[in-house]
């Protein structure tokens, strides 16, 4: 254990979901860990409660779309330096590409791309700087690849993630700053719940992707099961991988 001793990480929208577990996993494995999330959310709460169990954590209330600079600054003055961002601010509702108004098709990109990309850009000069690589890790979606209905601005944006990782991994890796990302599937995250119902336990999910198999392992991902991959991308067991996104969705986007 201890794969990221002495490492300091910022991981945005870490307050629930997979950038919890990500904050979570990275702590236990001997990270200092700034927790980014927006006002009034539990980023608070979970850097208190990763405090309380002996780790290393803050809390930086911060939008990805207007305070990257500031969030990686707040970084840097409270642990130091950094080493590890990762990218995992997000945000999904349906739009319809026709009747939706472009301001809210707009906001997922916002959210999603731009986030990332302000971030990246605030992060990889602070790496820069200091002169000893670093890590970024983009939590992207399977959905980057894939088509759906109502979620063309999700697609869209999750798809330039993976085209940033791509490109920011050519243009630093002179600076021996590795960019990659992570592609989940289905996640048992918050996001699964829409007017209070969770969509994989209902009867039209269940029969499909779990008893049809459409996802091979028949069953969503945990949050702890991505952050394991990020935590491998954000390691220094990851030295020749760059510019890759990683799938971790049980299979669903090899079958048909």
């Amino acid at each position: 254990m201890g794969e990221l001793n002495g490492k300091v990480a910022l991981v945005t929208g870490a307050a629930r979901g997979i950038g919890r577990a990500t904050a979570e996993l990275f702590v236990r494995e001997g990270a200092a860990v700034m927790i980014a999330d927006l006002p009034g959310s539990d980023g608070a709460a979970t850097a208190a409660t990763l405090r309380a169990a002996g780790g290393q954590a803050a809390f930086v209330a911060a939008d990805v779309t207007q305070d990257a600079d500031a969030m990686v600054a707040a970084t840097v003055a409270h642990f130091g330096r950094l080493d590890i961002l990762v990218n995992n601010a997000g945000i999904f509702y349906p739009a319809d590409a026709l009747a939706t108004p472009f301001t809210e098709w707009q906001r997922a990109v916002d959210v999603i791309f731009y986030g990332a990309l302000h971030c990246s850009r605030a992060a990889g000069q602070v790496m820069v700087a200091q002169g000893q690589g670093g890590r970024i890790v983009n939590v992207s979606s399977v959905n980057g690849f894939l088509g759906a209905a109502q979620s063309s601005h999700y697609n869209t944006a999750k798809g330039a993630v993976d085209q940033l990782t791509r490109c920011l991994a050519v243009e630093w890796a002179p600076h021996r700053i590795l960019v990659n990302g992570v592609a989940p599937g289905f996640v048992e995250t918050a996001m699964a719940v829409v007017d209070g119902v969770n969509e994989h336990e209902t009867p039209d999910f269940q029969a499909f992707y779990v008893q049809r198999r459409r996802i091979p392992l028949a069953r969503p991902a945990q949050p702890e099961e991505i952050a394991a991959a990020v935590l491998f991308l954000a390691s220094d067991r990851c030295t020749y991988i760059t510019g890759h996104t990683i799938v971790v969705d049980g299979g669903l986007s090899v079958t048909f």
